[in-house]
């Protein structure tokens, strides 16, 4: 028998060999088949991951990779979010990061009382790292872009505000910047609602019937002794120190709350820009001048010409900033006093001096929380007047 017809009875038994291993869908897919070509794992729905993670339904993408929904067969079929990493040796090492910050969150909140989300298991799988968590619900942005971008009631956002300070005063106490706070990464643990009818609107508002929320996405989070990149933060929430690049600490988080409180009030975010310079045109619109002694300091000086913003109110973006912003306090929709209170809080929180902007143990005792307290009226779904 030749060399040529050996090799053919050898493949032949090769194939029937393989047509008799009980691959699983996913696992019978050749290495290049089995991620997309920007590094996707190649999934559907009933295909389990480890023997374990049976996949439902994709949660969320982003350029991380997926987040899918699955049945966590090794915890009795407990639903689970399971995070999937791109296939790419960038987003594994990010990855690495987020699993060092999680497992220190576990470490120190074993009883998962501080508002974080809880990571559960971490695994490869084939180059993607994959990271389970408890199962959430939707974001706040998401609950507020479902609802038409309607305001939350000021009572809700009493709620969700003192979980996110108290959240983010853990992880400062540990060390920890989050540096990528935002709407989208605080989660509702339950985001059932009521239809209500909102009168002053004439429409129907659906109103989340427990506020009870989780922060999640830590793979910006940074500690303190750790390398401090130039820019952090989503645009809308990125704290003047950073544009400014004179160095960021915990108080560039302060700032990020105060920016998502203020658009849980309103239905919209308070800097809309995508430029550096017209975003500290914006600042100054709402709180007034930068102070001197920041733009002194600061790298950027194209941004200024004789210690003031260069900035042309009679241009086109200087229309638009003028039309889209007003001082701070134009923007209370009652003048009821914890209104006033909530107001005064982000005022401090977005103070443009780091060293000044207030501390999240300070803002913790703020009248605007003091007040509720007091008022006896701390419950998820209270009154939820306006």
């Amino acid at each position: 028998m030749g060399k040529t017809e050996l090799y053919s009875l050898f493949k032949a038994f090769l194939d029937c060999l393989c047509l008799c291993i009980p691959w699983g869908r996913d696992e019978a897919l050749v290495e290049n088949e089995r991620d997309t070509e920007s590094g996707h794992l190649i999934y559907r729905g009933g295909d389990i991951l480890e023997s374990r993670y049976e996949i439902v339904d994709t949660l969320g993408e982003g350029t991380f990779g997926k987040v899918v929904q699955c049945f966590d067969h090794g915890r009795g079929g407990r639903p689970v979010a399971l995070k999937i990493i791109k296939n790419l040796e960038k987003y594994r090492e990010a990855a690495k990061l987020e699993i060092h910050v999680l497992e220190k969150i576990t470490e120190r909140d074993p009883d998962n009382k501080h508002h974080c989300v809880q990571m559960l298991e971490w695994f490869n799988y084939y180059g993607h790292v994959c990271i389970s968590f408890e199962l959430l619900s939707l974001s706040t942005f998401d609950f507020q872009k479902a609802n038409n971008f309607l305001p939350y009631p000021i009572n809700q956002i009493r709620h969700m505000a003192h979980q996110i300070c108290h959240a983010v005063s853990f992880l400062h106490d540990n060390k920890l910047t989050h540096t990528d706070l935002k709407p989208e990464n605080i989660l509702f643990v339950n985001s059932d609602f009521s239809l209500v009818h909102n009168a002053e609107k004439k429409c129907s508002e659906k109103r989340v019937k427990d506020t009870t929320v989780r922060l999640i996405d830590f793979g910006s989070a940074t500690f303190d002794h750790e390398h401090h990149s130039t820019v952090i933060s989503t645009r809308h929430y990125r704290a003047p120190e950073v544009i400014l690049e004179l160095g960021w600490s915990h108080p560039c988080d302060v700032w990020s709350i105060g920016c998502i409180l203020f658009e849980y009030y309103k239905g919209s975010t308070l800097y809309q820009t995508h430029d550096n310079k017209e975003h500290l045109a914006m600042m100054e619109s709402v709180l007034g001048p930068l102070p001197q002694r920041m733009i002194q300091r600061s790298r950027k000086q194209k941004y200024f010409h004789r210690g003031r913003l260069d900035w042309n109110e009679s241009s086109k973006a200087g229309r638009y900033v003028k039309a889209k912003c007003k001082p701070l306090t134009k923007y209370l929709l009652s003048h009821g006093t914890e209104h006033h209170h909530f107001f005064n809080l982000l005022e401090k929180m977005l103070e443009y001096e780091p060293s000044k902007r207030i501390t999240l143990p300070s803002a913790l005792t703020h009248p605007f929380f003091v007040y509720q307290a007091r008022s006896k009226v701390w419950r998820n779904s209270c009154d939820m007047s306006r």
